[in-house]
This record gives C-alpha cells, structure tokens and sequence, in this order.
C-alpha cells in the first residue's frame, strides 16, 4: 500500500506506524521476542494451573460448584465463597477478556482488509493474461504443497502405526468423556456442504450477506470480480476507487501494527487457559499421535518449503531460510496462539509484504487467496487422523482407499474455514469415505487444539512461501522495508 510522507528526515519506504528511531530499536526487544515471551509465560502458567488448582482448590476458597461460580450462576453450594474466589474469578475473566478482545479484533480485520487488498492486488495486475498467469501458478503451488503434505502424513502414520500405542481401555474412555462433543461435531459435518456444494454456492445470492457471515470463499469471488472490472475500466475512472481501498487497506494495517504492540499480552491470555485444560494424562495417551503430526509438520514447514523457496525462486531473489523464518515469525507465534488463519491474515500479509519483500501486488492476492484455499498442515493432521483412527479400529486401508484420503483430504482442505477446529468437522466426511468409525473423532477431541495451533502455523507460512516464489517469478521481490 502506498505510505504517506511522514515529514522531512523520514525513510519514505517506512510504512505509517512503524517509524522507529534507531535508540528505540536498541533500547527494546524485537516484537517476535516479546511474543515468545508471553507464550513461554503463558505455557508455564498453564502448565502449573493444570498441576496444582484442582477441585479441592477451589473448595478451599469455597467454591465447590466451580461451573456455576465462573457461569455467574447462583448456586447453594457456593455460598461460602469469599473474597480470594472472588479475585481468582476476577483474574480469569480478565484473562478471557484479554484474549477474547484480540482475536475479535483480528477477526473483525480479516473480511475488510481481504475484500479491499485483493480487489487492489486484482485490479493492479491489470492484462488479464498476467491475471491468469499468476492465478494459475499460485494455485498449482498451493495444490502441489498440499499434496505433498498428504503424502508425508500417510507416510509417517504408516511407518509409525500411531494407533497401536492407544490400548482398549484408552479408547473407551476417550471416546465416552468426549461423546457429546463428537456427535455434536458429526451433526456439523453432515449439514456442512460438500466440495461441490460449495463450488455451487461460490457465487453470493447476498455481497452483503458473504461478508457478514465472513464466507472467506465468497469474499474472494467477490474480491476478484471487482478487482477485474476495476481493471478493465479506463485508469482515470477506477484510479480514485483503487486509491480509496487501498488507503482503507493501509489503515487496517497500521491499526494491525498498533495491535501487535498488544499481542504479547494477548498470547499469554490465549494460551495460559489452553495448556490448563489438556491434562498431562491425555497427552501421554495420545502422544504418538501427537508426535506424528508435530513431526510432519515440522517436515513440511523446514524441508518442503525450503525446497519450494531454493528451486522455485530466481537465484538473484534467493531467500535465505534465516531471512524467511524471522521474517515471518511475527505471524508463525500470532497463528500458532489463535489457530485462526484468517484471523493471522492481516499480520501474514504485513510479514509478507515489510518483512520479506514480497510486493504489495503479489501480496494482496496470493496472502487472502491462501487463507481461504491453502491449508497444508490441515491436510496432513487429516492424512494422520485417518489412518490413525482405522488402525484404532482395525480397519484395513487399501491403495484405493489411500488414494481416497489423499483427494478427500485436499478437497476438505480447500473447503476447510480458516478459524479454529474446522478441520474436525471436515475430518467427517474423509472418515466415511474410506468406512472408518466416525465416533472416533472423540479421541481426536483430546488434543485436537494443540494440533490445530501447530498446523495453523503451517498454513499461514505456506502462503507467504507460494507469495515469495510467485514474486520472484514475477520479478516483484524486493527488500525488506522492517528489517526488525
């Protein structure tokens, strides 16, 4: 987006909000730090909630109907609650608060700054051919990552055989404590549209509707549409429309720079309830499982993309892995806290864009485009899930039916919104394809949010890997304007 001269002796390429004095720079910490920061604190805090406040802590206090005290509900049973429940309540509604503020502020930027910097991203391309040039590319990459994380998740749970860690007893137990959730997420699944129900319904009956309901899919139809009009109208007619959406997308964004300031304290909110809720006996149930999936991940994200980005850019463009990763560590440790992509696009795109040097161009399109379409971890968790659940149930998974998984699971993938745990609900139908229990989605359950944090960050680093070879393709890399 175009930056505004701040004044004499300002860097004209240094983007609105983020002018930093050298003094500053070397008296603080680099935000990614303070990020690690809040999340190591918020891991240590949960970790010892979980191990040391229990039912007979809150007893203590006077607390023995502990749902109803937090629920604000009357409850006899609650009657001698005294003034250290009623601060412990007060630290934890704060907590949520903290969090629950910055993930709705995040959420609230993801359709506005999509719909404004895809339709520039569109319009800016101008000639159709080299619309269809990059719309094609940047979608056989996205298919080919996404493809690549199938195979290595079928690979690793074929060799390791996760399933045969989790004894009978394990999976009774997991499947009853979590029976109500699964049914509720396989009623989910069977009114969620198919691949081709939502192709069908790609096209909005209500603009309107798409962005209130925030149907990223329809928001980029939308998007793209417009931006191709804008494109094809005389520059003199569409230049005042483009200059008005493309200062709206550099407002969001310096109101996203403004947030990040806030965003250490937010992870820690985020993330101090999540580690006091998985209980440590459930990780060591699933942890094969679990391992599995990190480990896969952690192949896609330092072995796939770095080949991506060595044999897919220009050897003038050449990005160093150091570059690309601190680069992107803001987003990676923002994804990793929210599990949203969507709710990480507007930070993605300013890594994207100030931190790698990926341009503006590239950036408006193929960011937006990848939050809605690209979900390479969710491809390989539902490639590990599967078979990890059929070897649970000792259902037998032919060639035919692996091959079923691979096209199940990049046309779910696509189909899967980029908020957290939607891949649950999109594992359903991969399940029944291949005649695996769906009830089993119940032992996923257990640790599913701490996956979904892991492959979060996958999908989000992914895109801008696909934005920085598309880029370098186009011949639109440059530097980095923060260099922080």
């Amino acid at each position: 987006m175009t930056s505004p001269d701040t004044g004499p002796g300002t860097d004209p390429d240094t983007k609105p909000g983020n002018v930093v004095s050298a003094d500053q720079e070397k008296r603080g910490l680099a935000l990614h730090w303070k990020i690690v920061i809040g999340l190591g604190l918020g891991v240590l805090v949960g970790v010892a909630l979980n191990r040391l406040w229990s039912d007979q802590t809150w007893a203590s206090i006077g607390v023995n109907d502990a749902a109803a005290y937090l629920a604000g509900k009357t409850s006899d049973a609650n009657s001698d609650a005294g003034a250290a429940a009623v601060a412990a309540k007060a630290a934890i509604k704060i907590n949520w608060l903290a969090g629950k503020l910055f993930m709705s502020s995040l959420k609230f930027i993801a359709v506005p700054i999509t719909l404004c910097a895809l339709i520039v991203g569109v319009a800016s391309l101008g000639d159709p051919r080299k619309l269809g040039r990059i719309g094609g590319r940047t979608i056989f990459l996205f298919v080919l990552t996404t493809v690549a994380s199938i195979v290595i998740g079928l690979g690793i749970s074929g060799v390791v055989k996760p399933g045969s860690f989790v004894d009978d007893a394990t999976k009774t137990k997991l499947v009853s404590q979590r029976a109500a959730e699964a049914q509720k997420r396989v009623g989910a699944a069977n009114e969620a549209k198919s691949f081709w129900d939502q192709a069908g319904a790609i096209v909005p009956d209500n603009p309107i509707a798409a962005m209130a309901n925030t149907d990223m899919l329809q928001v980029v139809f939308i998007a793209v549409v417009i931006g191709a009009g804008l494109a094809a109208l005389p520059r003199a007619k569409s230049a005042p429309v483009l200059a008005v959406l493309d200062a709206l997308a550099d407002a969001i964004l310096l109101f996203v720079r403004w947030l990040m300031n806030l965003s250490p304290y937010a992870v820690f909110a985020l993330m101090a309830p999540i580690v006091a809720g998985t209980g440590f006996d459930v990780l060591a149930a699933l942890g094969v499982y679990a391992v599995c999936v990190v480990v896969g991940l952690a192949i896609v994200l330092l072995v796939v993309y770095p080949i991506l980005l060595k044999l897919g850019t220009r050897s003038a463009d050449r990005v160093g892995m150091s570059r690309f990763y601190r680069g992107m560590s803001p987003a990676m440790l923002v994804a990793f806290s929210s599990s949203s992509s969507n709710a990480t696009l507007p930070v993605t795109m300013e890594c994207s864009r100030d931190r790698l040097g990926v341009s503006e161009e590239i950036t408006s399109f193929v960011c937006p485009l990848g939050a809605t379409v690209n979900m390479n971890g969710t491809a390989l968790y539902q490639a590990v899930a599967v078979t990890f659940l059929a070897q649970i149930f000792g259902v037998p998974l032919t060639i035919t039916d692996q091959i079923a998984i691979v096209v199940m699971s990049t046309l779910s993938a696509i189909g899967t919104a980029g908020v957290p745990g939607a891949s649950i609900v999109l594992i359903v139908m991969v399940l029944q394809a291949v005649h695996v229990p769906v009830e089993g989605i119940a032992i996923l359950l257990a640790v599913d949010r701490v996956l979904d944090m892991c492959r979060t960050v996958v999908n989000i680093t992914g895109d801008v890997a696909v934005a920085t070879v598309v880029a370098s393709r186009e011949g639109q890399l440059g530097e980095p304007t923060d260099r922080s």
